[in-house]
């Protein structure tokens, strides 16, 4: 698998980053093991966590992704770029969650625990908090670096105006700057595709966008509108209505049908050919793949060896080209 360039930095990162959501919750941590050790040794050595991990498992299992992920890590670390994120909550009190700068500091000290080391590679904001002025949660991150426990910074679910945003105050008080974007992108989402994948070109972001595969819409496997496929993330996680809410309905349906065809046309799995449409938009950097179960891996790290011929995605482009409409959704 090849290394990338991370946006304007000096960093390499795999072409593929692994995400690690259902750590904890869906996926016990003996499987966890299995799908980071066959990450690693395909080639993946950019991993993506977060504080508030498991997805869907609310305060009480909150940090658990993070500590199977940090055990994994040991006599590893030197040679894994690690990601993770903050904002969300981890507790039930009112200083348990946000971007200022006290729950920064308090943040990044209990990630550095549960993950067993004493530097992050990426350090993200999971999503805006509009109750803390971007300034004070620049500065503390600037701080973070200075003190060597974050190397790089970034943020994710931003729309471009934030980042924007962001990327001025950073230059006008000397603050360190995002590193990287990382948004939801995927056959079905293309809304990211009118402002913020520009924005990213023309400031040289890195992007490493989640959701490749539409939480699982875009395997193919699920066929009757009205009853999700049992065991899967549209109706066995905490999460599983934000995902049939994004994506649960005939429109949608009626696209993975067309989709379906022309995968078999090119003689694909659906995955691969969603995974490598997303690896084809020049913008693009590291796209985080996920699975519950190690043997899930294999069709997207495929992706990386498919080469999607231009008329191949321009019919991709067309079919999906109303998704690229709507207001922005965080």
């Amino acid at each position: 698998m090849k290394s990338v360039r991370f946006g304007s930095t000096g960093l390499k990162v795999s072409e593929l980053c692994i995400g690690t959501m259902t750590f904890g919750l869906q996926t016990d941590e003996t499987e966890s093991w299995k799908i980071l050790d066959h990450a690693f040794e395909a080639g993946i050595y950019f991993i993506d966590t977060a504080n508030v991990y498991p997805l869907g498992g609310g305060t009480e299992h909150a940090g658990r992704t993070e500590e199977i992920v940090g055990s994994w890590l040991k006599g590893r670390r030197d040679q894994i770029v690690l990601a993770t994120k903050f904002v969300g909550a981890m507790g039930n009190g009112p200083l348990d969650s946000g971007a200022s700068r006290r729950h920064v500091f308090a943040a990044v000290d209990a990630s550095l625990r549960r993950l067993g080391t004493d530097y992050i590679d990426l350090y993200q904001l999971h999503r805006p908090d509009l109750d803390t002025p971007i300034e004070e949660t620049l500065g503390a991150l600037s701080d973070l670096v200075a003190l060597g426990k974050v190397r790089y910074v970034g943020c994710s679910n931003f729309p471009a105006w934030r980042v924007a945003r962001s990327l001025g105050y950073s230059e006008r008080n000397g603050f360190v700057k995002f590193a990287s974007l990382q948004p939801r992108y995927n056959l079905l989402f293309r809304e990211i595709e009118r402002e913020l994948l520009p924005l990213a070109e023309e400031e040289n972001l890195a992007v490493i966008p989640f959701n490749p595969i539409a939480g699982g819409m875009l395997t193919g496997k699920h066929r009757d509108l009205a009853q999700p496929t049992p065991g899967t993330r549209f109706n066995s996680t905490p999460a599983s209505e934000l995902y049939r809410r994004r994506y649960w309905n005939q429109e949608m349906f009626d696209t993975v049908t067309a989709l379906q065809q022309i995968a078999a046309d090119a003689g694909v799995s659906m995955v691969t050919l969603a995974v490598s449409w997303v690896l084809a938009h020049p913008a693009v950097t590291s796209p985080i793949i996920g699975a519950s179960r190690a043997a899930q891996l294999a069709e997207s790290i495929q992706a990386t060896e498919f080469r999607l011929e231009p008329e191949l995605k321009s019919r991709l482009d067309a079919l999906t080209s109303e998704y690229r409409k709507g207001d922005w959704d965080s």
